[in-house]
């Protein structure tokens, strides 16, 4: 079976191959970036979730046959404090979709203050530790949890997740 990754971020695409060496080591894994459609800043769950459902329809629709899979990070607010937050799901041939949601954690009040302003959690979060592409590699999370958990980690979850939604039904429908 092919799946498509709606991104070539390093780290989705680990996550994603990883996972799928896991359960299906016969699939085959396709990287192509396409839109999520929603801000370059996802704000908020709703937003974030939808970002990954579009990059999972786009993905899904790119070759006939193909399972999308769309990850996207992004920011949401509760109480008054900033979270990261991440999504993903997975979009079957038929149309089915599996959605799951990943580990959320406050950011720095330096740091949710700018991107509440309208800058993107990325730069920011470079400019903050005077350094270039963290989204690409360790992300926010593993700087602000001192590489305890990284961006490929909190992507390799909601990817468990996925696949195991995924195995599920197929076993129902056995």
């Amino acid at each position: 079976m092919e799946y498509i990754i709606g991104s070539t971020n390093p780290a989705k695409v680990k996550a994603a191959k990883d996972v799928l060496e896991a359960h299906f080591p016969e699939a085959i894994l396709i990287e192509n970036e396409v839109e999520s459609g929603v801000s370059k800043q996802p704000f908020g769950d709703e937003e974030t979730r939808l970002g990954a459902i579009n990059r999972a329809l786009r993905s899904s629709g790119m070759k006939k046959e193909a399972i999308g899979i769309g990850l996207e990070g992004g920011v949401r607010v509760l109480e008054e404090q900033m979270y990261l937050c991440n999504w993903g799901a997975l979009v079957l041939p038929d149309g089915k979709r599996f959605i799951a949601g990943g580990a959320q954690i406050p950011l720095p009040n330096e740091i949710a203050t700018k991107v509440a302003d309208g800058h993107e959690l990325g730069p920011v979060v470079d400019n903050y530790f005077e350094s270039i592409g963290i989204r690409n590699k360790e992300g926010a999370i593993g700087m602000f949890t001192a590489h305890a958990v990284n961006r490929d980690d909190l992507f390799t979850h909601i990817m468990q997740l996925l696949i195991g939604q995924l195995k599920y039904y197929q076993q129902s429908q056995s």
